[in-house]
């Protein structure tokens, strides 16, 4: 058998009687007969001799194994298709991206209907041949996402499109807007040395400030002018945590809108600080997305105020 293919449950019994075999020839004597081959064979592997002869006959004659006709008796078992096989594990994988549950009967019903009918103890046979696992679903899935999620993200694919031209171009410039942070201390904790020398590399106790970083970009690479680093008052939680909407506001009107072509198209995420309307402040949790969106909607464009500037 050429190495890397998988080693079925009937090989590895081979395996294992062959091994107790020779423990067994071992303990016997210092010496062993090796006249008689093809019974060494049949009693290692419990076979009659007149199997193996005839399994060494074929495979001399036709330089293959002959896969073994018996005649079974009484219903013959049923082995589902390599095809099907296919079918069953990309329909699992769609359930599972899903987030529904998967049960032997409901698979067993929807092949009944799509494909061919296949018993439940057979497909459930075929499951486990498959390598699969019947065990205890997640309370929450985090494959699964929200209704309003897969909503925002179809009206943010759709005015991208739009703004599409028939050669694959951008019909008004698109500008991409981000806030991240970094410690001064942060690197990688591995390097290269000789275990002689030991290590060279001394690095900083602690993670050190924290620094909030800024920037926006086009197709053409960074904006030149738009970047902005502060350290941050605090080292723990995330940029979301030291970036506020005045600072937020700041940058935008000073450093972002007038390094940036006329009708650009800002595209951001959904921070807080990015929906402020300035007759109420910032608008609902970000976790609420349908009222964000509602209230968004029902605000005029003229309470969201700029400093003066159109941001497009």
């Amino acid at each position: 058998m050429p190495q890397g293919q998988a080693v079925d449950v009937r090989e590895r019994q081979f395996v294992v009687q062959l091994k107790e075999y020779f423990d067994q020839e071992r303990r016997q004597g210092p010496t062993v007969s090796t006249q008689d081959a093809v019974g060494r064979v049949a009693q290692a592997l419990g076979l009659g001799k007149r199997t193996v002869k005839e399994i060494l006959r074929t495979y001399r004659q036709t330089g293959q194994v002959a896969t073994a006709t018996l005649d079974a008796k009484g219903k013959p078992p049923y082995r589902i298709q390599r095809a099907l096989e296919t079918v069953i594990r990309q329909r699992i994988r769609e359930l599972n991206r899903q987030g529904s549950h998967i049960s032997v009967r409901g698979l067993a019903h929807w092949l009944n209907e799509h494909d061919e009918e296949v018993p439940r103890a057979t497909l459930g046979r075929a499951l486990q041949r498959m390598g699969l696992v019947y065990g205890q679903s997640r309370q929450t899935s985090a494959l699964r996402e929200r209704d309003e999620v897969v909503i925002a993200r179809r009206a943010y694919l759709r005015a991208k499109r739009a703004n599409r031209n028939a050669h694959g171009g951008t019909v008004r410039p698109e500008v991409y807007l981000d806030e991240s942070y970094i410690n001064v201390n942060h690197s990688t904790p591995r390097t290269w040395y000789f275990a002689e020398d030991g290590p060279w590399v001394h690095k900083p106790s602690g993670k050190g400030p924290r620094f909030i970083i800024v920037h926006a970009m086009t197709t053409a690479g960074w904006v030149q002018g738009a970047q902005l680093v502060f350290q941050a008052k605090r080292r723990t939680g995330d940029d979301h945590g030291q970036m506020d909407f005045e600072n937020f506001r700041r940058w935008f009107c000073r450093s972002l809108l007038p390094h940036i072509p006329a009708a650009s198209l800002i595209v951001m995420d959904n921070a807080p600080y990015h929906n402020v309307d300035c007759r109420r402040g910032v608008l609902s949790d970000d976790r609420n997305e349908e009222g964000r969106t509602a209230e968004l909607a029902a605000a005029p464009p003229s309470d969201y105020v700029s400093g003066g500037h159109d941001a497009g």
